[in-house]
C-alpha cells in the first residue's frame, strides 16, 4: 500500500488505562434484612447480588471519580497535564452544576483538558467511550480520560425493598487514545424516551424543583418498575450485542468475553441466551457490588482484565441498558 493510501485508513481507538474505586463499606444483604423486610435468599435468588459497597456521608461522586482515574491515568502511564478530555458519566453529580468533571479536573490537575458530564444512567460508560471515540478519531484531541462514577446511595429510598437491594456505590475509569493495534472494532446505541417513566428520580430538577412538598413526597428518591424494566433491558441489550457483533464481523464463537451492564442475573442470562453467548464467556461482578449504574461496564472490564478473562487480542464485547431509556454496546479487541 502507499503512503498516500495509508494516510486514509482509519485509526482506532483503544484502551490505554484502566482504574476502579469502591467504597471501603461493605452493606450485606444480612445487613439489609436488618433495614426492611427482605432476605438473603430472596435477594440472592432474584438478582445475585450478595454485597454492595456504600460511600460514607460526605463522600462525593467526584471523590470516587477522582481515584478511578488516577489509576487510569498511572497504567496509561499520561500525566494529568497532559490529559485533553475529561468525559464523566454519572446520574449523581456532586451537584447539578459545576459538572463533575469539572471537579476532578481540578482534583487531578489536569489543567489542559476540555470537560463535560454526560447523563445516559446505566448506559453512561458505554455512550461516554463512544462519545470520547468520535472526538479522537476526527482528531480534535490526543487522549481522553472516561470515567463512569456514581454514588447512588444518596438517592435510594431505603424503605422501598425492591430497589434498595439492587444499587451500590463506585466509580471506574479508562484512558483512550489511537492505537496501532486492537481497539473499538464497532459501537451501537439507541434510546426509547416513550418509557423514561419506568426508571426516574421525580424531584430536583426544573419540573419539580426542591420543595419541602418535594421533600415530603419522597421525590429525591429513585423510582423504577422492575418487571418492565426486565423485559426491555433483556431484549435491548441482547439486539444491541447481536448489531454490533455483526458490525464487527464477530460470530458469538470469536467473543472471548462478554460483560454486560451487572444490574441482575436474571437479565444477564436472558441477554446472553438471546445473543447466542454461553455463559462461561459472561463476566459478572454485580454479587460484590450490585448496580452501579454508569460505573458498572468499567468496573467489570478492569475486574475482568486483571482476573486474566481479558487477554490480549481477544474480542471484547460490552453492553448496557438504563434509564432514558438508553442502550449501548461496544465491540473492541484488547
Amino acid at each position: 500500500m502507499s503512503p498516500a493510501a495509508d494516510s486514509h485508513r482509519a485509526t482506532r481507538i483503544g484502551i490505554t488505562g484502566l482504574g476502579m474505586h469502591v467504597p471501603s463499606k461493605v452493606l450485606t444483604n444480612a445487613d439489609l434484612e436488618k433495614m426492611v423486610e427482605t432476605t438473603d435468599e430472596w435477594i440472592t435468588s432474584r438478582t445475585g447480588i450478595k454485597e454492595r459497597r456504600i460511600a460514607e456521608p460526605g463522600v462525593a461522586t467526584s471523590d470516587l471519580a477522582t481515584e478511578a482515574a488516577r489509576e487510569a491515568l498511572a497504567q496509561a502511564k499520561l500525566k494529568p497535564a497532559d490529559v485533553e478530555l475529561i468525559v464523566t458519566a454519572t446520574t449523581t453529580p456532586d451537584m447539578l452544576f459545576p459538572s463533575t468533571s469539572c471537579i476532578v479536573q481540578d482534583r487531578l490537575g489536569a489543567t489542559s483538558a476540555v470537560c463535560f458530564d454526560l447523563s445516559a444512567a446505566c448506559s453512561g460508560s458505554v455512550f461516554a467511550m463512544i462519545t470520547a471515540q468520535q472526538f479522537l478519531l476526527n482528531g480534535r484531541y490526543r487522549n481522553a480520560l472516561v470515567i463512569g462514577a456514581e454514588v447512588l446511595s444518596s438517592f435510594i429510598d431505603w424503605t422501598d425493598r425492591a430497589t434498595c437491594v439492587l444499587f451500590g456505590d463506585g466509580a471506574g475509569a479508562c484512558v483512550m487514545a489511537p492505537v496501532k493495534r486492537g481497539g473499538i472494532l464497532a459501537s451501537d446505541m439507541g434510546c426509547d424516551g416513550s418509557a423514561k417513566d419506568l426508571l426516574y428520580m421525580p424531584g430536583g430538577g426544573s419540573r419539580n424543583p426542591p420543595s419541602h412538598e418535594s421533600i415530603d413526597q419522597r421525590m429525591h428518591l429513585l423510582r423504577m418498575n422492575g418487571t418492565e424494566i426486565f423485559k426491555l433491558a433483556t431484549r435491548a441489550m441482547a439486539d444491541s450485542a447481536i448489531r454490533v457483533m455483526k458490525e464487527a464481523k464477530l460470530s458469538p464463537e470469536h467473543v472471548e468475553c462478554f460483560i454486560p451492564h451487572q444490574a441482575n442475573t436474571r437479565i444477564i442470562e436472558a441477554v446472553a441466551k438471546r445473543a447466542r453467548l454461553p455463559m462461561a464467556k459472561v463476566f459478572m461482578n454485580l454479587q460484590r457490588y450490585g448496580n452501579t449504574s454508569a460505573a458498572s461496564n468499567l468496573i467489570a472490564l478492569y475486574e475482568a482484565v486483571k482476573e486474566g478473562r481479558v487477554k490480549r487480542d481477544d474480542h471484547v464485547v460490552l453492553v448496557a441498558f438504563g434509564a432514558g431509556l438508553t442502550w449501548g454496546s461496544i465491540a473492541l479487541q484488547w
